[in-house]
């Protein structure tokens, strides 16, 4: 059982999405504005909030920023459930931070299955928090990464994408298994977008941008030894 917030001002959608997760045996919470929902998670530190992006007093992407910003919340899972299903729109939410996107309409054994998804992600363990590699430093627990001692600040999504790579360092990962393993793989975006932020994470990455490496041809790899970079 997982405790979610339900951020939807659509009341006839509100309650089919909460009676079928009550039904899954969960503990939901609704609320159908975004003051309301940043007031309840803080207050309630859901496990998951399933969010709208069009609310009647702010963007849902605010929402999601303010969330993933704040030490109180950052921890909480966000599944954006919106109409707007441009890729443009998935990328911002992905960078904003959001575990999925669902576009609607959508059925609700599909949703079930997602959220099912996002909460097995988020309570897996972690078995390194702290990371120290050459001249980088991650501090996976709090979302934090120095390079020469420096503090930079990543995206959540920018933080997700190094930590993957740095994980499987030494062998290569291909734009669709970062497709489906960082942006996960319902969400429909085209293999330039990975391109595009490993670009944006190299110029953060700055001293030690070639940590990653570009294996012409197949995608990218995270080099096993930090004396091997550059060579």
């Amino acid at each position: 059982m997982a405790r979610i917030l339900i951020v939807e001002d659509e009341t006839d959608l509100q309650q089919v999405i909460e009676y079928n997760l009550r039904q899954a045996g969960h503990e939901v919470t609704v609320a159908s504005r975004g003051a309301e929902a940043l007031r309840l998670a803080r207050e309630q530190r859901p496990d998951l909030v399933l969010l709208d992006l069009m609310l009647p007093d702010m963007l849902g992407t605010e929402i999601c920023r303010t969330l993933k910003s704040s030490p109180e919340t950052r921890g909480v899972a966000v599944m954006m459930v919106t109409a707007k299903g441009e890729e443009i729109d998935r990328v911002v939410g992905f960078e904003l931070g959001a575990d999925d996107y669902v576009v609607k309409p959508f059925s609700v054994r599909e949703l079930l299955l997602r959220v099912g998804a996002v909460l097995r992600r988020a309570q897996q363990p972690t078995e390194e928090n702290a990371i120290e590699f050459g001249a980088l430093k991650i501090d996976r627990a709090a979302h934090r990464v120095w390079i020469n001692g420096a503090e930079v600040d990543f995206t959540p999504l920018e933080f997700r994408l190094l930590v993957t790579l740095y994980e499987r360092r030494n062998r290569v990962q291909t734009r669709a298994s970062l497709l489906d393993d960082v942006w996960d793989v319902h969400a429909e975006l085209t293999t330039r977008t990975v391109d595009t932020h490993v670009k944006r994470l190299r110029e953060k990455l700055g001293p030690v941008r070639d940590y990653v490496e570009t294996v012409r041809g197949v995608g990218y790899r995270f080099v096993g030894n930090p004396a091997e970079a550059g060579r």
